[in-house]
């Protein structure tokens, strides 16, 4: 008998049930909050942008502005921060510790989460702020404005609602896989 058949000491197991505990807690939240983002981003790829794509060019300015000026809350923003601060966070306690799920789909779930963070920090934000301090004075301006924002925000849209879809996948898969 060399001991393999004996149960860990009661602290130890402890220990890991709480870590396990902490660990299903921390994915459930990543999950729920990625999971906000990837929704809200999907609709404005769905819906919002191509339905504001068949407004006049007042009508477009107007309303991204008006959109991305409201969006700016406390509800949104600590889904924002929190979606991959959880993703990051769930990575590294799986590769550290036992964790009951796949770290690889963790890891590849927090990638996901914080390059749309990075996405949406380095490319829609600056052009959010380039659409809202364009000069809006005559139909010239307004048309250069949404020119100047439409096509890239769009793309710039896609690919982070592209990464936050990965992001959920992999931690849905994750949490079923416990």
């Amino acid at each position: 008998d060399r001991g393999h058949d004996r149960p860990p000491p009661p602290g130890k197991l402890k220990r890991q049930t709480e870590m396990s505990v902490l660990l299903t807690s921390m994915l459930s939240v990543a999950t729920v909050t990625n999971g906000l983002l990837a929704g809200a981003f999907f609709v404005f790829s769905c819906a919002v942008v191509p339905g504001l794509r068949r407004v006049d060019d007042h009508t477009f300015v107007r309303a991204f502005q008006t959109i991305n000026r409201a969006i700016l809350n406390g509800w949104f923003l600590s889904i924002f921060i929190t979606a991959p601060i959880t993703g990051v966070a769930c990575a590294a306690f799986s590769v550290w510790w036992n964790a009951p799920f796949p770290p690889a789909l963790i890891c590849t779930a927090a990638g996901g989460s914080l390059l749309t963070f990075i996405i949406t920090a380095a490319k829609n934000v600056p052009l959010n702020t380039q659409l809202d301090r364009a000069t809006c004075g005559n139909p010239e301006e307004i048309r250069a404005a949404r020119q100047a924002f439409e096509r890239s925000w769009g793309r710039w849209n896609f690919v982070r609602t592209l990464a936050s879809v990965v992001a959920l996948g992999c931690l849905v898969i994750a949490e079923i896989s416990i």
